[in-house]
C-alpha cells in the first residue's frame, strides 16, 4: 500500500506538468471516441442489415424507377416469402434543413418484411385503412414533438405541390441500431396524385424489399428475380440488403478512411504527450532511483515507479475523456442536420477501445524512462545534476 501511495504522489509531483498532460490525454480520448462514433454511425445501416432481406433496384442506378407489374413476378420466384417497396418522396418539411426519410410504402406488407419497426397493432390497422395517414419513428417524433393526430404538411420537390398527411401511427425500434428518424406512407395516395399530375410517371416505384425463406439461398434468389427481367426495358440488379447499404457508404469511403486514420493518429499524439512527460519526470528523478538503488530497492521496483506513475496519469485523462464523451457526442448530434445520422450513439467498442488504448499508451510511454533508469549505474546516477 505504501508503494501505491508513493507512485500516486509521484504522479502528481509536479501538478501543472501533470495537469496539463492529464487534458491533453482527456481531450485526445474524447476526440477518439467522437470520430470512432462517426465512422460507427455512418455503417448504421450496414450493421443493421437483415440476411433474409434482398433489394431488387434498376441495374443502371438507383434513381431510375421500376414498373409496379414487377411486384409479382417478384413474389412467384422461389424462395421469396414476402415482397414489399418503396420510393424515394423526399420533400421540404419546415425547411430545407430538416432532413429523414420520407417514403411512400406499401402498408400492407412493410411490417412483415421489416419486423425490426415495432408498431401498435391498433395504429397500424388505422395507417392501412387511412389513405394519407402517415407512420414515423420515435425518434423523429421526438425531434419534432409529433404525436399521433398531428398533420405533417410538405413542399414537394421531386413530387410538385402541397402534400398533407396525418401521423397514425409511431413505430418504435426492436434493437438499438434500428432507425427510428424515417416516415413512412401510403403508395397508392402518391400514386393516385400522379396519375392526375403527370401520368407518364404512374405507375412505378423505387425499389423493392424481398423477405426470402432461406438466406444462405439469397444469391440464387438474386440471380432469378434479375433473369426475370433481363432485356427488358428496366433491367434489375438484386443484392443483398448489406451490399445495398454498402454502396451508398462506399461514395463516401475516402472521408470514412481518412476519419479512421485520424482516430488512430490521435492515439499516437496521447503516446508523444504521456512519453514526453515521464522522460522529463524520469530525468528529474534521476539521483532519487540511484539512491533506491542504493537502499536495496530491485529493478522491479524501479519499474513499478514509473510504469505506474505513466498509468495513473493515463488512467485519469482516459476517465476524464470518457466522462466528456457523451455529452461531446450528445451535443455533437444536437448541431447535425436533422436525420442525417439516423442510428448516433457509442458503441461498447469505441468505450473498450478508447480506454485500452489510453491504458497501453500508460504502459508504452514508461518502457524508455524505465529502460534508463535500469541502465543508469548508481555512482552515474548520484552524480547526475539536472
Amino acid at each position: 500500500m505504501k508503494l501505491v501511495k508513493l507512485i500516486f504522489k509521484n504522479a502528481l509531483r509536479h501538478k501543472l506538468r501533470a495537469s496539463l498532460t492529464i487534458v491533453g490525454i482527456a481531450i485526445a480520448v474524447m476526440s477518439f471516441g467522437l470520430l470512432r462514433t462517426v465512422v460507427t454511425a455512418w455503417n448504421a445501416g450496414v450493421a443493421s442489415s437483415a440476411a433474409d432481406r434482398l433489394i431488387t433496384r434498376q441495374s443502371v442506378s438507383f434513381i431510375f424507377p421500376l414498373p409496379y407489374a414487377y411486384r409479382d413476378q417478384i413474389g412467384k420466384v422461389p424462395g421469396v416469402a414476402k415482397v414489399t417497396w418503396f420510393n424515394w418522396f423526399g420533400g421540404v418539411y419546415k425547411d430545407k434543413t430538416q432532413f429523414f426519410a420520407r417514403m411512400a410504402c406499401d402498408p400492407e406488407t412493410l411490417f412483415d418484411v421489416y419486423p425490426e419497426f415495432v408498431m401498435d397493432a391498433e395504429q397500424l390497422a388505422v395507417f392501412k385503412k387511412e389513405r394519407n395517414s402517415c407512420i414515423i419513428g420515435s425518434g423523429l417524433a421526438q425531434t419534432y414533438n409529433l404525436k399521433v393526430g398531428d398533420a405533417m404538411e410538405m413542399d414537394g420537390d421531386i413530387y410538385p405541390g402541397k402534400w398533407q398527411f396525418v401521423v397514425r401511427g409511431i413505430y418504435k425500434p426492436r434493437d438499438k441500431a434500428t432507425d427510428v428518424t424515417q416516415m413512412f406512407f401510403h403508395w397508392q395516395y402518391l400514386d393516385e396524385r400522379i396519375r392526375r399530375d403527370d401520368p407518364s410517371r404512374a405507375g412505378n416505384m423505387g425499389w423493392f424489399a424481398v423477405k426470402v425463406n432461406d438466406p444462405t439461398q439469397s444469391a440464387s434468389v438474386s440471380e432469378q428475380i434479375d433473369a426475370l427481367f433481363k432485356n427488358s426495358r428496366a433491367e434489375t440488379k438484386t443484392e443483398t440488403e448489406r451490399a445495398f447499404q454498402q454502396g451508398f457508404v462506399a461514395a463516401s469511403g475516402a472521408v470514412l478512411t481518412a476519419i479512421n486514420v485520424m482516430s488512430f493518429v490521435i492515439i499516437g499524439i496521447i503516446m508523444l504527450v504521456l512519453g514526453n512527460t515521464m522522460i522529463m519526470s524520469a530525468r528529474e528523478r534521476t539521483r532519487e532511483y540511484a539512491v533506491l538503488k542504493t537502499l536495496g530497492f530491485s529493478g522491479g521496483h524501479l519499474i513499478m515507479f514509473i510504469a505506474g506513475e505513466s498509468l495513473v496519469i493515463s488512467f485519469l485523462g482516459a476517465v476524464i475523456g470518457l466522462a466528456l464523451l457523451v455529452p461531446m457526442v450528445s451535443n455533437f448530434e444536437q448541431v447535425m442536420p436533422k436525420g442525417f445520422f439516423p442510428v448516433f450513439y457509442i458503441e461498447p467498442s469505441t468505450w473498450v477501445i478508447a480506454a485500452a488504448a489510453a491504458m497501453l499508451v500508460g504502459v508504452a510511454a514508461a518502457i524508455v524512462p524505465i529502460q534508463r533508469a535500469l541502465r543508469t549505474r548508481i555512482v552515474d546516477g548520484l552524480r547526475f545534476i539536472g
